[in-house]
């Protein structure tokens, strides 16, 4: 599922990552990513909002560092390594966007790391008798 726009997504980041280096806060490489995808063409939103509901009742809000191509939710972090809680956290944030893709891109070590996170619609089970 969209495999064309991510790898064009994580070749953006391996640009950064040899141009920039390591080392840096979150930030810089979100806003480098931005002006990568622009001297590219590739559409994208910055900080959009999504709201968060419980029972109905907004409870808090979502706002992704970048949503490209429409449908990837991009997510740049400077960690120690990406855990299985940074999965869980995009499971959650591609829930709250209905969106299926998520790419979460870890600049804090001088090889790039990414994570491809995909959320698949669950199957309601069938009942037979």
């Amino acid at each position: 599922m969209h495999v064309l726009e991510t790898e064009r997504i994580i070749g953006c980041a391996f640009t950064i990552s040899n141009s920039l280096g390591h080392g840096f806060h979150e930030k810089p490489y979100e806003e480098s990513l931005v002006v990568e995808f622009r001297h590219l063409g590739i559409p994208f939103v910055q900080q959009a909002r999504f709201p968060i509901h419980y029972r109905d009742c907004k409870v808090g809000e979502y706002v992704p560092d970048l949503i490209v191509y429409g449908k990837i939710i991009v997510d740049t972090k400077t960690i120690e390594r990406i855990t299985d809680h940074e999965v869980g956290r995009m499971l959650n944030y591609l829930r709250v966007t209905g969106l299926q893709v998520g790419l979460i891109l870890n600049f804090k070590h001088p090889k790039l790391q990414f994570r491809r996170v995909t959320l698949t619609p669950l199957t309601p089970p069938s009942l037979h008798s």
